[in-house]
């Protein structure tokens, strides 16, 4: 009985379970993001003195650091290797493998930690947020101090995660962030009557601890102990680091392409900074939720796959998930643009006729930036982290440019933020989409491609039940709080997504049957009927 229930605890999740689960807990996760950026929005102010705009401009660095030294290392320059040695059940050349990695991205981040704690004020008043008032710089700076080491602590986190993952366990990984923004969330009502906004920063550091110690508890059963010790000598520890760079630039232009948003949303005037930011998670959630979830769960079987030497069934399960994120992010961009003024309103608790404009424009960065995160992923599990890199130089620099010139008062003004986000997010997956057909002919067959068309052909009756339902639930002026709008975008988004639903049965869509199939099971089972 006690080795049933081991095996059980130990047992590797199928695919569609890890992404069910990763699913789920990303969607808690957004969920918590959202009510914490609403909560933040709701306690203290857009405009004035002890403004919203320090705390959004306090994270530009700290999340540029990790994201460029470590986060690209753990999924994509660590995995793959990790996955070979796992083929080959070699546990304690994983476990050498992280234990190396560990202490020299640990020793780097402390690093970083010390540079961001020192340098805060000028890099805050030189590169992010240059008009900032005073007081309002005073209070970034603090905030920034206290989120200095969260880079730290996130590598931490991370690196053990990452080999969960690769012994297909993802429930400590998939919950954690969740604990992360409840302590945000906490710290809003401890501090809001007394330091004020400065308090998210100590929320959010405590958020960080508490992650890591959740990640930590994933371990258990895994046999993994810490060593302080460095393997400089092997030789997929040197791949590691060869494939390290690359990936972590890559990762560090997405973040250099928001402190560049953040620095012209600063230029624009008070406020924008909050706007751009509270539109930009409005459009990031269903870009992690399904996109980066659904893609996390599938990376450790590509990896796998190519690790055994099947090709075929790689191209396969790629295809298959590409698809299936395609199929599940179309009603979601036409709720996102239809139900926008709702959404923006539930999130700012006030009017935000500038939040909703800005994420108007950014639902086409939402189609791409989701689709992005299976695409790279086809790079990355083959050890591939170098292209990406080029092409996110190349958009980065086209970014920069487009920022400039849609920003200009006389153009398109915050507007064109979301515009340039937008643009560069399509070109950057066009890129990459052209670069992998000349690389396998094969890889695109017309089965796919008659699959993406129905996808888009049911697509535009989404689109005409979101313009008849908002017909009859217009946005009115006096329609306010959480119960209200949520109940009207409830409904908006039941037509739209239960249109999709249906006509992708009609139009014989695999996506579709599959979710018939488990919706006639939950209502037909109890009452004892066939299905």
């Amino acid at each position: 009985m006690i080795e049933k229930t081991k095996k059980r605890l130990t047992k590797k999740l199928t695919l569609s379970s890890a992404a069910t689960l990763l699913v789920a807990s990303a969607f808690m996760s957004q969920l918590l993001s959202l009510v914490r950026t609403k909560l933040v929005n709701a306690n203290f102010p857009a405009v004035g003195i002890h403004s919203t705009d320090s705390y959004f401009a306090a994270f530009n660095i700290p999340d540029f650091f990790y994201f460029t030294i470590a986060a690209g290392a753990l999924g994509v320059a660590f995995m793959p290797i990790l996955a070979e040695h796992l083929y080959r059940n070699d546990r304690k050349g994983i476990w050498e493998l992280s234990n190396s990695l560990m202490n020299l991205l640990a020793i780097i981040m402390g690093l970083v930690g010390v540079f961001i704690f020192i340098f805060a004020r000028p890099l805050i008043q030189n590169i992010v947020a240059p008009n900032l008032g005073p007081t309002q710089l005073d209070d970034a700076v603090t905030i920034m101090r206290f989120l200095a080491f969260n880079p730290f602590l996130f590598t931490l986190s991370g690196i053990l995660s990452s080999v969960q993952q690769t012994f297909g366990r993802f429930f400590f990984f998939a919950i954690a962030p969740i604990f992360y923004n409840i302590c945000i969330i906490l710290s809003i009502f401890i501090f809001k009557d007394n330091i004020g906004v400065v308090g998210l920063g100590i929320g959010a550091l405590s958020g960080a601890v508490l992650q890591l110690l959740i990640i930590l508890l994933g371990n258990r059963k895994l046999d993994f102990y810490w060593k302080p010790k460095i393997i400089w000598r092997s030789r997929d520890f040197k791949r590691i680091l060869r494939n390290l760079p690359p990936r972590a630039l890559d990762q560090g232009m997405d973040q250099m392409e928001n402190i560049v948003e953040t620095n012209f949303a600063t230029r624009i005037g008070q406020g924008y900074v909050s706007y751009w930011n509270n539109a930009y998670t409005l459009a990031a959630a269903p870009a992690l939720l399904i996109g980066t979830a659904i893609s996390t769960a599938a990376f450790p079987r590509l990896a796998n796959r190519l690790a055994a030497g099947r090709y075929d069934l790689f191209r396969i399960d790629f295809l298959r998930v590409l698809r299936i994120i395609t199929w599940i992010i179309m009603p979601v961009i036409v709720i996102c643009y239809f139900a926008r003024g709702y959404l923006a309103r539930l999130i700012f608790s006030r009017n935000a006729p500038e939040i909703s404009l800005i994420f108007g424009y950014l639902t086409v960065a939402i189609f791409f930036r989701t689709i992005y995160a299976i695409v790279s992923r086809w790079f990355y599990a083959q050890n591939d982290t170098k292209t990406p890199l080029f092409v996110s130089i190349f958009t980065i620099s086209f970014n920069v440019f487009l920022v400039w010139y849609l920003t200009k008062p006389s153009s398109y003004g915050a507007a064109g933020l979301a515009i340039a986000a937008s643009i560069v997010a399509m070109v950057e997956v066009l890129i990459l989409l052209v670069i992998m057909v000349k690389r396998d002919h094969l890889l695109f067959n017309r089965g796919f491609f008659g699959g993406i068309l129905k996808i888009f052909s049911v697509t535009g009756f989404s689109v005409i039940a979101g313009v008849i339902t908002l017909t009859f639930l217009p946005l009115g002026s006096l329609d306010k709080g959480f119960f209200l709008l949520g109940f009207k975008l409830l409904i908006i988004a039941s037509v739209i997504f239960s249109v999709h639903i249906g006509m992708s049965y009609l139009f014989g869509l695999e996506e579709a049957s599959i979710v018939v199939k488990k919706i006639k099971r939950i209502i037909l089972k109890p009452l004892g009927v066939e299905y």
